[in-house]
């Protein structure tokens, strides 16, 4: 097969290609380079590298190449580069790189190396992990431009006083302006600042004051100036308090990781309130002042402007990475971060692929949460992915939580990690009581507020404190049931094997699987009966039942509902921290990261939301959920105080929480997780296979089962297959098998040889989840 003549313009060069006669066809002589593509393709597919690409092509570069039978221009990334053709490889069929896309490459070679472990471990291709740590925006060069630029050249600037006395006042004008802009300038842009016609900036470019050249630019982002730097000297000086003992111990069992160039990995174990993020910014500090740059990821950004705001105060240079950035200001941030401009990346799991060129530590906050996992390929969990990156990059890594993720806790305790337990609250607060309401005992509550909650509430609000209320669940009445005891049907979503949750709000029944809405009906869609029955509590009829009990009260909802605008979360939450809220009610979003010393009483809604999910994480889930939002209360100088309505109180989760009893929880869920083989006592793979014909997607997991039966090694357990949960959504139908082992090494060679032998039926998707977080 010819070569392909690259005749495009290159993005990477800026200007036309030098037509150069390449090595002949069927050459193995010459330069070539292996390239992967974002397709579940393993294969690593060899091209020629034209001459005059052949001295700045790298490994970590993007390029267009020829693909398929048709030819037809792909990128790809580029993952070494070879002085020979590979061995295998037939030289006549060869086809050549077109074109390099960016300058310098966007993947550095201990990002290749962090990928490629990636692919390996969570099953997918090199090239789908690849273009996972690239941000859209950056891949499509967003907020910039090609276009013919002025600049001033170093013989002009050498002598730019007196070349500007020399010249005609609009000419002076137009060279003053250029000299002294940051952002490069088009002859228009010229023309509009220095308010002249083209011809005094043509007579420059002609007398060789000024030049042009063609390249790629930022340009300006319509209606943002960029975030306000809270940072200056006198206030981050304050900003570092005295450190407590505890976290002055912990310091020192750190010192000599992040004075060093070595991999170690922390769990810091520390009560809610100890202190955890002070010693995240102090150990920063130390390494800021080498001259190295931090990662610290947080469960999901928009909840944590606290957090933001105090690394803010304390860093110049920080740079904090969420969803509601442009594509154009993610694209910055990733120029700035891979500029060496960045100290300090703050961001959700994506975050732990941030361009860092010294990076000298990675934070993981709250490490246990479930939101640090990605639910689509490549479906890797940010806290296992940067463990692995420090360990390439030889840093230490911090997890934090009171409440880590057990297989976190058990890496510990068989000391493949470092403990650091902090146990006391700053300033020697005491742990906030904990009582249970069981609601066994209780009258049936008000709209979820028992008489017993209540009361609390209103002896807490006439002492001038702050309410925290927890219901785990959204709208206004979780389920719609038909009343007709013949029928008693549960009105489903027609795409998902979900029960509608009616938002009284918008009237309107929601699906919170697929998000698909409908009207309510009059009547039984099945048997026609009136007078459908509404039940369960969501969090929009609790804050209506909390606003009649206490009309006099400012309430304020945090849900996924009424934050959809950005800003929204910081607004409610600078309202609540100044004392124009009187009571804060949500879903999980309020349990975590919230640091407001009035709050004197938290009241769990219904502890038992996860308690009965099929899923073995339900009890651990439960703890950390009931623990987190009990930390949320006593904060400050007033005693805090937590009341946990559930319907279970003798359930371990449940009961070691109001104790704080991490290690108590631990002692008692352990022995459950080893009985069962499950983790932290094994590895885990989950395959679900989809698609629109329930009996095509079950035929197609039963020969799957039984080809992975066929190949399983000792040790490996195959359960399965068996409809999902769910066993519907958006009009899929999902069956899933699970496999275990004691280690990752049998399991990876499963999932990487046996399913390319089972052909997926048209229609039908496979996704393979190692160490899944979610069984549902």
């Amino acid at each position: 097969m010819s070569a392909v003549n690259g005749k495009r313009q290159s993005a990477w060069f800026g200007i036309e290609p030098e037509h150069e006669r390449s090595a002949p066809a069927g050459s193995t002589s010459g330069t070539f380079a292996g390239v992967v593509f974002n397709r579940p393709l393993e294969q690593v597919f060899t091209y020629r590298v034209p001459a005059r690409l052949e001295e700045a092509l790298r490994p970590g570069h993007r390029v267009r190449v020829p693909f398929g039978k048709g030819n037809k221009p792909e990128v790809a990334y580029v993952v070494r580069i070879d002085a020979v053709l590979p061995e295998g490889v037939d030289p006549l069929k060869i086809k050549e790189v077109v074109e390099v896309l960016d300058d310098p490459p966007l993947i550095d070679r201990n990002m290749l190396e962090l990928t490629r472990w990636i692919a390996g471990y969570y099953a997918c291709s090199w090239g789908q992990a690849l273009d996972a740590v690239v941000p859209a925006g950056v891949k499509r060069q967003a907020g910039t431009r090609v276009g013919t630029f002025l600049l001033v050249p170093e013989e002009t600037r050498a002598k730019l006083d007196l070349t500007l006395a020399g010249l005609p006042p609009k000419q002076a004008e137009a060279l003053a302006i250029l000299a002294r802009s940051e952002e490069p300038l088009t002859i228009a842009d010229l023309c509009r600042l220095a308010k002249c016609a083209p011809g005094p900036i043509g007579t420059l470019r002609q007398n060789g004051v000024i030049h042009s050249v063609k390249r790629r630019a930022r340009k300006p982002i319509k209606g943002q100036g960029g975030e306000p730097s809270t940072f200056d000297e006198e206030t981050a000086s304050r900003a570092r308090p005295d450190l407590t003992v505890e976290q002055q111990g912990v310091l020192e069992r750190l010192a000599p990781a992040l004075e060093g160039d070595a991999f170690a990995t922390f769990l810091i174990h520390g009560v809610t309130g100890s202190g955890k993020t002070e010693v995240y910014l102090s150990a920063i500090d130390r390494v800021v002042a080498r001259g190295r740059e931090a990662i610290v990821l947080v469960p999901e950004i928009s909840l944590t402007p606290q957090t933001i705001r105090r690394f803010k105060r304390r860093f110049p240079r920080v740079a904090v990475l969420h969803s509601h950035l442009s594509d154009a200001e993610r694209h910055r941030h990733w120029q700035s971060i891979a500029s060496g401009e960045i100290q300090v990346v703050v961001g959700a799991r994506s975050a732990v692929f941030a361009p860092t060129r010294k990076l000298g530590l990675i934070v993981i906050d709250e490490e246990h949460e479930g939101t640090f996992k990605q639910e689509t390929t490549p479906r890797y969990h940010a806290r296992d992915v940067a463990v692995m990156r420090a360990k390439f990059e030889a840093v230490p890594v911090l997890l934090g939580s009171a409440t880590p993720a057990l297989e976190t806790w058990q890496n510990a305790a068989l000391g493949r990690y470092t403990r650091l337990t902090m146990r006391e609250r700053v300033e020697g607060r005491p742990m906030p009581e904990v009582a249970l309401i069981d609601l066994r005992h209780e009258k049936p509550p008000l709209a979820g507020l028992s008489e017993t909650l209540r009361q609390a509430m209103i002896r807490a609000l006439e002492a001038g404190g702050q309410v925290i209320l927890l219901l785990n669940r959204r709208g206004f009445h979780t389920f719609v049931i038909c009343p007709n005891p013949r029928c008693g049907a549960v009105l489903k979503c027609d795409a998902c094997d979900v029960a509608l949750t009616y938002h009284k709000g918008r009237k309107l029944l929601i699906c919170h699987a697929c998000d698909s809405e409908r009207r309510r009906p009059e009547v039984c869609p099945h048997c026609r009966k009136a007078g459908l029955h509404y039940g369960g509590i969501g969090t929009e009829r609790l804050e209506k039942e909390v606003a009649l009990a206490f009309p006099d009260r400012v309430i304020r909802r945090m849900d996924s509902d009424t934050m959809r605008t950005p800003g929204s979360h910081e607004a409610v939450l600078s309202a609540f921290k100044n004392g124009e809220v009187d009571i804060l009610l949500g879903t999980q979003m309020i349990a975590k990261g919230l640091d407001f010393p009035n709050v004197t009483l938290v009241g769990v809604v219904n502890a038992d939301t996860a308690l009965h999910m099929p899923d073995f994480r339900a009890a651990e889930r439960t703890f950390q959920l009931v623990a987190q939002v009990a930390g949320r209360t006593g904060r400050g100088d007033k005693p805090g105080l937590v009341l946990v309505q559930t319907s279970c109180p003798d359930v371990p989760a449940i009961a070691l929480a109001l104790h704080h009893d991490y290690e108590g929880f631990v002692a008692s869920e352990l022995p459950e997780r080893e009985k069962l083989g499950m983790p932290p006592f094994s590895r885990l793979v989950r395959m679900m296979a989809r698609g629109p014909d329930e009996p095509i997607v079950r035929d197609y997991m039963d020969r799957l089962c039984l080809a992975l039966r066929e190949s399983l090694p000792p040790g490996v357990r195959l359960v399965g297959p068996a409809p999902a949960p769910v066993l519907k959504i958006r009009n899929l139908y999902r069956y899933h098998l699970r496999l275990t082992a004691p280690g990752p090494k049998p399991l990876q060679e499963l999932v990487h040889s046996v399913p390319r032998t089972v052909p997926l039926p048209s229609g039908v998707e496979l996704a393979i989840d190692v160490d899944p977080v979610s069984m549902l």
